[in-house]
């Protein structure tokens, strides 16, 4: 079993950045892909970033060159830096854990309660 609790969500103006941070419980952290996710409303839950146990990371086309996925095994903990940030970023973002290497929520077993980020233009 693994508990998730995000934050570091917000209101940022366009062109700002914002850090979010997952801390996760449980021993086997390290055996865990993570990911983040979002939800626009009236929109479908999509994939943001993951990294692997090993560190390899990968990310939405949208994201690439703005967003840095990492994890920190000594804190349990997974970071989402969002630089560049765009209105079109504006969502709810989830963390999430899996036993596999995927890019779709529904192989995802464990999820935090998500963050609000808000992005003005």
């Amino acid at each position: 079993q693994v508990q998730l609790v995000e934050s570091g969500g917000g209101l940022v103006q366009a062109g700002g950045s914002l850090r979010l941070s997952c801390a996760a419980s449980g021993r086997t952290f390290s055996r865990y892909a993570m990911g983040w996710f979002r939800q626009a409303p009236g929109k479908e839950r999509e994939f943001v970033a993951a990294v692997s146990w090993s560190g390899n990371t990968y990310y939405t086309d949208s994201v690439k060159g703005r967003f840095t996925i990492s994890r920190d095994g000594a804190t349990n903990t997974v970071y989402l830096q969002m630089n560049s940030l765009k209105s079109e970023d504006t969502a709810e973002y989830y963390c999430a854990a899996g036993v596999v290497w995927a890019f779709t929520p529904g192989e995802y077993a464990y999820w935090g309660q998500g963050t609000q980020v808000t992005v003005s233009s």
